[in-house]
């Protein structure tokens, strides 16, 4: 019985399969209201409608079988380019929904619904197949762009010949601090630099957390030979700093980043003059 029923929605899937293909490009196309171009959506569903053909006729309606394995792996990469795309979970999974709207009409009119509610099912399996990749596919957009905007919102720049800094600006948390390690540090070798500045100009506030951050990156630098003075310590940080009872150590700090960079040049010159070569013009 159940052969006979996957037969019977076999050729009604074969016997329309121009027309029906040629409405689901339609439908879908209109449900985008522009966003992709029937050329496109044609790409996407010509194949997908013959990889679910092949699929019903060697594996029936059961969706976990390996006979499946190309219609999952066409919506993967369909839905995988619709999340790159900014489309949403329910707009990509309408690209494979409207199939049910395409066939409704042409199934009334044999007056036996079944193969339809097999297929119905059967889409239904699969459209939850497309939304979990989906999701999948928005986290690690989302993780991806998460971390190009931590590597762009911690810069390490170029002040003067053996001086590097790090303008710090927002919260300083423990993934922004490794971020800031490991570039300050790649940085002082890449530039043979004798000195580092951080500033904290535009960090918001200091607490206990903060500061651990702070002192973890000066310990970093200072193993790499540098001397590294911390800068931006406005009154309202330096009145909390002292009311939490953090302590900086040996550590230099200046209240503005012209004030630290005139510093390190100091001190480069103090290192020049000891060892009898010119100094910094």
């Amino acid at each position: 019985m159940a052969q006979d029923r996957s037969d019977r929605l076999l050729d009604l899937l074969t016997d329309g399969q121009d027309e029906f293909v040629e409405r689901w490009i339609r439908t879908v196309t209109s449900s985008l209201a522009g966003r992709l171009t029937p050329a496109e959506v044609q790409q996407d569903l010509t194949g997908l409608y013959q990889a679910l053909l092949a699929a019903v006729r060697h594996g029936g309606t059961a969706t976990r079988s390996e006979e499946y394995g190309e219609v999952r792996s066409l919506l993967s990469e369909m839905s995988r380019n619709r999340a790159r795309q900014g489309f949403t979970p329910t707009e990509t999974a309408i690209n494979l929904f409207a199939l049910k709207e395409v066939l409704e009409p042409a199934i009334a009119g044999t007056g036996d619904m079944t193969p339809y509610l097999q297929f119905s099912r059967m889409l239904d399996d699969l459209g939850l197949h497309t939304i979990e990749v989906h999701a999948k596919a928005r986290e690690e957009i989302i993780a991806g762009q998460a971390e190009q905007l931590l590597e762009l919102s911690t810069p390490v720049v170029k002040l003067w010949d053996g001086i590097v800094a790090v303008p710090l600006v927002g919260t300083l948390d423990s993934a922004r601090t490794q971020v800031v390690m490991e570039k300050l540090l790649q940085s002082l070798l890449d530039q043979n630099a004798t000195h580092a500045i951080v500033d904290i100009t535009g960090v918001p506030s200091v607490d206990t957390q903060v500061a651990q951050h702070l002192l973890k990156t000066v310990v970093a630098a200072r193993m790499m030979g540098a001397e590294c003075t911390i800068s931006g310590i406005r009154p309202q940080i330096a009145q909390t700093i002292v009311a939490l009872g953090i302590e900086f150590g040996d550590i230099t700090t200046k209240a503005t980043l012209a004030d630290a960079l005139r510093h390190a040049l100091h001190s480069i010159d103090r290192t020049a003059a000891a060892a009898g070569i010119g100094g910094v013009a």
